[in-house]
């Protein structure tokens, strides 16, 4: 029997970001997240992105690592126009399918407030999978423009209450 990962997050640090601009540079990744940076490959417009995020009071962005590696990490912050808390993840490709993300975000929700708002592709059958499984509840449909895809395309809209 395989033992599952051991599953830890942790507040991100400058350290990081080396291994999660990495993480971020698979385009089969960037693909299924779909709405991402415009240019994922540009690093200097990542490293200002994540000066923003250190910046901001109202987000909580925790590295996720398992078996000692940075495989990903899980993020909340205030939308300004709805002033609602929303989540996002993202892990390394190497490592889907195996739980990790699912317990990244069941530790993650479990210190943050409710109601939360998540987004995914509408055909992202993982994404969609596992905000269920989390509880997240289906509340509306909406087309965006997504720079992965360089298209328009449906993406849902979840709340965890």
């Amino acid at each position: 029997m395989v033992e599952p990962h051991v599953v830890t997050l942790r507040a991100t640090r400058a350290g990081d970001l080396d291994e999660l601009f990495r993480i971020q540079l698979d385009p089969e990744a960037n693909r299924m997240a779909a709405f991402t940076a415009v240019d994922p490959t540009d690093r200097a417009a990542f490293d200002a992105q994540w000066e923003r995020l250190f910046a901001r009071d109202d987000s909580d962005n925790r590295t996720v690592r398992t078996d000692g590696r940075i495989v990903g990490r899980v993020a909340r912050w205030t939308d300004a126009e709805t002033g609602m808390a929303e989540i996002t993840y993202w892990i390394d490709r190497e490592y889907w399918g195996r739980g990790i993300a699912t317990r990244a975000m069941r530790l993650f929700l479990d210190t943050q407030p409710r109601p939360v708002r998540a987004r995914a592709a509408a055909d992202n059958a993982a994404s969609v999978a596992l905000l269920t499984r989390l509880g997240f509840v289906e509340v509306g449909r909406d087309r965006g423009y997504a720079n992965a895809r360089g298209e328009e395309i449906e993406e849902i809209e979840f709340v965890l209450r």
